[in-house]
């Protein structure tokens, strides 16, 4: 990563899985893929440890939980498929339509950063085989828990206002919560997270919606001439 240059008046944070890029596509993919090559079962208890990881991590571990599904099945050739299946996935494929035209958008505007949660190995490799590392030009930002990384984020990319552009309400409403009328909130109804989101009492409220991350570029002009 390169170290900021600037000092925009608007800093645009987003996130990547369902936000970005369609993180249930890849999902769905690896359960047929673990059905076809360890059965039905096998990919259950998969999912489960996927599960377990995510709860004690905090995050999602894709490769970590294929370390511990490993241990009953270490002679099976179809582990080292897995690993080269999740190595090569053809994350590009599924950049949401105008995602990476949207971020170029953006650096017209202030600056876009990534700002995703996830485990040091495979979300920094999706992010870079989807082709949005090129395109945020280096400035990426993983934490275990974004939201309680605001400190070091600002550290890094000052600027008088910043705007988070997520699919989880909850974590939206947390950042809000410590940084106040410096963030803009951009909820985007995209992916399973989105559409099972409950609304209801969410304080603070959310400051915008959009339906998809092709809708922003047109809200973050308006919100810089508001600014200016």
């Amino acid at each position: 990563m390169t170290q900021a240059k600037t000092n925009p008046s608007h800093v645009f944070l987003l996130d990547v899985d369902n936000t970005l890029l369609d993180n249930d596509r890849f999902a769905a993919d690896l359960r047929a893929h673990l059905t076809r090559e360890f059965g039905l079962s096998e990919c259950e208890r998969y999912w489960a440890i996927y599960e377990q990881l995510r709860d004690s991590l905090g995050y999602a571990d894709y490769l970590g939980a294929a370390q511990h599904f490993r241990q009953d099945n270490d002679t099976r050739p179809g582990m080292f498929t897995l690993a080269y299946w999740l190595l090569d996935y053809p994350f590009e494929q599924w950049v949401y339509p105008k995602a990476l035209e949207t971020i170029d958008e953006l650096n017209k505007l202030g600056k876009a950063v990534i700002l995703s949660d996830g485990d040091i190995v495979f979300q920094p490799h999706k992010i870079e085989r989807a082709g949005i590392h090129a395109a945020v030009r280096g400035e990426v930002l993983i934490f275990v828990h974004k939201e309680v990384a605001l400190a070091a984020m600002q550290e890094r990319y000052p600027a008088p206002h910043y705007v988070m552009v997520d699919d989880k309400p909850n974590l939206l409403a947390k950042m809000k919560r410590v940084l106040g009328d410096r963030l803009t909130t951009v909820f985007v109804r995209q992916g399973h997270y989105a559409l099972q989101a409950d609304l209801t009492g969410l304080q603070p409220s959310l400051d915008y919606t959009i339906n998809a991350i092709s809708d922003l570029p047109a809200l973050a002009a308006e919100l810089v001439r508001a600014a200016a």
